[in-house]
């Protein structure tokens, strides 16, 4: 586990990840589908947030099923992410 760690102007692997009262400042970070990662009291700035292999596939799937109209599977899970629980 990460913890209180400042993350300035790096790419950081996410996957598999725990972070706990880390500061993220102008960072990219990377999920590429593995184990989700879990932050805990973190500080987001002006990072970018990039999806690579399993994760950029599954990212380009959802573009393919939204452009041959079915579009309401679509927009069930991204209901699903932004419903706060």
């Amino acid at each position: 586990m990460q913890d209180g760690v400042v993350f300035n102007h790096e790419t950081v692997s996410l996957d598999g990840e725990s972070f706990s009262g880390c500061e993220f400042r102008d960072c990219r970070l990377v999920y590429a589908g593995g184990p989700v990662p879990i932050f805990k009291n973190c500080r987001f700035e002006g990072c970018e947030w990039k999806m690579d292999e399993a994760a950029s596939r599954t990212l380009a799937h959802l573009k393919v099923m939204w452009s041959v109209g079915e579009k309401g599977p679509v927009q069930a899970l991204i209901k699903e992410v932004t419903v706060a629980r």
